[in-house]
């Protein structure tokens, strides 16, 4: 008989104690999934004894999680902030990683002595980034806005290429191998990449649509709506034989950025389901891994494949991809070092070892190695590098955070603003916001005092904003707030409509 009421208790003891490890995490700059993952090992068969060895599950378990955690990385990615990114992040996530494969390929057949078939798996399990741990670690650093997405969007967008190769990889490993060699192989990976994009963001704007009209019962059901919509884009995707992952992070990218009711919730909201597939990851990775069946030969192979990954085939495939965009050289040494491996590559490493492909458990163990040894050496040490590099800026300005909240019956919105330290709206007053018109700063919360401002009252760190505007004029409203937020009483020039001019203040 199942105890309910004793597996309730141990998973609230082990998320907890999971929370306190990744604030433990966040203070030394370490990702909090290598926390997880020892968590895990402490609760397995090599500490307390809890069996977990069904490969199967931990693949179907492992891909549920990624799935999710894709999700909150789209729906809280800024499409401002990796627009200009994207191009270069595409061809990281495709050609880069295919460099990264073949290099890693012909490293662990010739020089580690891995079966051809075993180096190739090697090769694409380890050359994908991983959401999860990029996003915990860099939106830590402050570092150019450009640079930081060209990293996020690579690790939302390389996990699909990278699961079909791992899987005919696989099939082929068991003597099942894909019909039309090479081309064949690199046009299946696009074909099922662009489709997967195609119906995410196709998805993604049918999801914006149906949230913004319709009119739930409660604010509550607008977070779960959402993030279940991407999840759904995944399912869609898979169904159609496609790339699943592209597909929930297209629709949750365009679902995060559209002008939906109750942002602010909904992006708390699916922070806290992201944190809670992490810890469900890496723990059941954990009680997967067994410490002590890694044998000498697994350990000094994954070190050797992570020295030549990260100081040889990462920094060779960001500069083939990253030359044709002239990113200078500082910013491609970055983006080298900054190519953060966790859950990813172990649960790639899940399907050959759950078909039963010869060698598989030794590249789990290998893979393990690996993601352990360098995921501690590169994620403490991503704010040195990027301040010996030139890269740090710490007078970066933070984004305001805004709720918005429709007024139906009088065709205006409510946005809530919240000042965080490091805006630059801070010291500003009232009449120096220039909103659009008949946009009001109705409120200032100011602790628990709530009173209406005037002209000249100044903006202080802390204080929330209840700001009334016509619908018809929210954007304007909000890119106006995020401005001055950015630049200061003097971000008086921002782009001017459609046609890309300057427009100063005075005219507007």
């Amino acid at each position: 008989m199942i105890d309910l009421d004793l597996i309730l208790l141990v998973s609230a003891v082990v998320v907890i104690v999971a929370i306190v490890a990744a604030r433990v995490g966040s203070k030394v700059g370490l990702p909090s999934l290598l926390l997880f993952l020892a968590l895990g090992m402490v609760l397995g068969e090599s500490g307390f004894g809890i069996h977990f060895g069904d490969a199967d599950l931990a693949r179907a378990l492992g891909f549920a999680a990624l799935v999710v955690i894709l999700a909150e990385g789209g729906l809280t990615t800024k499409w401002a902030d990796i627009r200009s990114s994207a191009v270069l992040a595409t061809v990281l996530a495709t050609v880069g990683v295919g460099i990264s494969v073949g290099l890693m390929t012909l490293f662990g057949h010739y020089v580690l002595g891995l079966d051809l078939w075993i180096a190739v798996l090697l090769g694409a399990v380890t050359s994908p980034t991983d959401a999860a741990a990029v996003f915990s670690v860099l939106r830590h650093v402050p570092i150019p806005q450009r640079l930081r997405g060209v990293l996020e969007a690579e690790s939302g967008l390389n996990d699909a290429p990278t699961v079909i190769v791992v899987g005919l990889a696989s099939a082929a490993a068991l003597g099942h191998p894909s019909e039309g060699g090479v081309a064949g192989i690199v046009g299946l990976i696009l074909l099922e990449l662009v489709a997967g994009l195609a119906i995410g963001v196709a998805l993604g704007w049918v999801g914006a649509q149906l949230l913004r009209r319709v009119a739930l019962p409660s604010s509550g059901l607008y977070p779960l709506a959402t993030i279940v919509w991407a999840i759904f884009a995944y399912g869609v995707g898979a169904v159609a034989h496609t790339s699943g992952f592209a597909a929930v992070y297209a629709c949750a990218l365009v679902l995060g950025n559209a002008q939906l009711p109750h942002r602010t919730a909904t992006r708390s909201f699916v922070e806290g389901v992201g944190w809670i597939a992490q810890i469900g990851l890496f723990v059941m990775l954990g009680l997967l891994a067994f410490p002590d069946r890694v044998t000498v030969r697994a350990a000094v192979v994954g070190v050797l494949a992570g020295l030549f990954l990260t100081c040889i085939a990462r920094p060779v495939a960001v500069y083939a991809s990253a030359v044709w965009f002239r990113v200078p050289l500082r910013q491609q040494g970055f983006l080298s070092w900054a190519g953060l491996r966790g859950a990813v590559p172990i649960v790639l490493a899940t399907i050959p070892l759950s078909e039963a492909v010869p060698g598989s458990e030794f590249l789990f163990d290998v893979v393990l190695v690996f993601v352990v040894v360098f995921t501690c050496l590169q994620g403490p040490t991503l704010p040195f590098v990027a301040r010996r590099l030139g890269l740090l800026d710490d007078q970066a300005a933070t984004d305001v955070e805004m709720e918005v909240a429709p007024l139906d019956r009088i065709s205006a919105d409510m946005i809530q603003v919240r000042i965080p330290e490091g805006s630059r709206l801070a010291g500003v007053e009232i009449g120096e916001l220039r909103l659009p018109p008949d946009t009001v700063v109705t409120l200032i919360i100011r602790g628990a005092a709530p009173f209406n401002p005037a002209p000249r009252e100044r903006i202080r760190v802390g204080d929330e904003l209840l700001v009334v505007t016509p619908s018809d004029f929210r954007e304007r409203t909000e890119e106006r707030l995020r401005v001055v937020g950015r630049g200061g009483r003097l971000a008086g020039w921002r782009e001017g409509g459609r046609t890309g001019r300057r427009v100063p203040l005075s005219r507007r």
